[in-house]
């Protein structure tokens, strides 16, 4: 038993050494691509978006704004979704209620046609119930049963349930745009 102690410290010393370096991460301000038309780039950031399983809100060719609907970030077990980039997001989305929604803004730079992209986070925030004892933990956040969970708020936590913006997601945003890059090369 006391490997087991001694190897779960271990580890997770292990796991908070490699998360307490600061990192730096490459991040994109913008993708210009020469010799194509607004309406191609954005075929192009649409069809990514999509990819994605992000949904298309708003696209509008003329302003060269391709905005999409909050999506709910990937759980661990969505292997195939890519929404959440390193480590930290990941286990982020896991634990917390996250949402984001990307924009992209397609016009001319310098003379060229060039794709920003912006990708906003938020976090869903509830009031929590005062539980009377560890047999209830499940009501928690509403008045759901033990055999069936479903959320049921009251109406004080209706009131002051609300997404907290938590800014942009920057390496999310490089992903969206390398992506539309390695697309639009390809063509």
């Amino acid at each position: 038993m006391d490997k087991v102690k001694l190897l779960t410290v271990c580890v997770s010393l292990f796991l908070l050494a490699g998360c307490g370096g600061n990192q730096q991460y490459k991040t994109l301000d913008k993708v210009c691509v020469p010799n194509m038309e607004k309406a191609e780039a954005m075929k192009a950031g649409e069809a990514e978006l999509n990819k994605m399983y992000f949904v298309i809100d708003k696209a509008d060719a003329e302003a060269g704004v391709v905005r999409t609907r909050p999506l709910t970030a990937a759980q661990w077990f969505e292997f195939w979704r890519s929404d959440n980039v390193g480590l930290f997001n990941g286990a982020e989305a896991n634990v917390q209620s996250i949402r984001r929604t990307a924009e992209l803004n397609i016009g001319k730079d310098e003379g060229q046609l060039c794709i920003r992209c912006e990708v906003k986070v938020q976090r869903f925030s509830l009031l929590e119930h005062e539980i009377r004892g560890s047999g209830r933990v499940y009501e928690a956040f509403s008045r759901s049963e033990h055999a069936f969970q479903e959320m049921k708020l009251n109406p004080e936590q209706k009131k002051q349930a609300a997404w907290i913006d938590l800014g942009r997601d920057g390496r999310l945003e490089t992903k969206i745009l390398e992506r539309i890059e390695r697309q639009v090369a390809k063509k």
